[in-house]
């Protein structure tokens, strides 16, 4: 071989938006990490979760614990960079839908990612913050071509049961059934992965302790519902 010829590949690309620190981890993470190893991943992230709750021992800014957090999360998954979007905790609504909307496909533009990965859009925990960036994910696949397939995090109805009786929320929308899922993706092998995701936000322990507890008896999978386009 010709000393100057070189043998590259390019893997293709796909993008996971969340509102907030620790979505990644908390929602998808062992799916995320499995889609490392064909696709180069990133993560655009319109918050940096500064109104959450610190159960850490680090006194900095917490947007600042979290944003290294996250940062933290991200490396243990393989995703290639994190982007901060810029937006205030708790604040996404109507009157930013269009600026959100801009933020985010400047950046898919230049990722030209193949597959979106986003909150569900009832926001899973019912979160609003949640559902404008499901909702503004959703308006982008239809607007982006190159974009083949959506891919929004669903929970099972037999977990958000478990959920509802901690009363930790004021309302939780319900799961799905089993049959209405179009994608179970099984993270058993990487189960240890997302864990380790979900413990690099420690500010959040009080939350992530919860989760792990509750998922306890519930199969090692993850659950998706799909769009595509050909």
């Amino acid at each position: 071989m010709n000393s100057s010829t070189k043998l590259t590949t390019t893997k293709k690309t796909a993008v996971c938006i969340f509102a907030h620190p620790d979505d990644e981890a908390f929602g998808p993470a062992g799916t995320i990490h499995k889609l490392t190893k064909k696709y180069d991943v990133y993560l655009l992230c319109a918050t940096k979760g500064e109104i959450g709750k610190n159960s850490s021992n680090r006194k900095k800014n917490l947007s600042e614990v979290r944003a290294d957090e996250l940062r933290k999360s991200a490396k243990i998954l393989g995703i290639k960079k994190v982007y901060f979007l810029g937006f205030v905790d708790g604040t996404l609504s109507n009157s930013l839908y269009h600026k959100l909307a801009s933020s985010i496909e400047k950046h898919l533009k230049s990722l030209k990612p193949e597959i979106i990965l986003t909150s569900n859009p009832n926001g899973g925990s019912g979160h609003i913050d949640h559902i404008v960036v499901s909702m503004v994910s959703s308006y982008l696949f239809e607007r982006l071509a190159f974009v083949k397939k959506i891919m929004y995090t669903a929970m099972l109805r037999e977990a958000t049961d478990k959920w509802k009786k901690q009363e930790y929320f004021v309302y939780r929308p319900d799961g799905i059934k089993r049959s209405e899922v179009d994608e179970i993706v099984d993270v058993s092998d990487v189960w240890d992965t997302k864990i380790a995701a979900m413990k690099a936000h420690a500010s959040q322990k009080h939350d992530y302790e919860r989760i792990i507890e509750m998922r306890k008896d519930l199969p090692k999978e993850e659950y998706f519902i799909v769009r595509k386009r050909d």
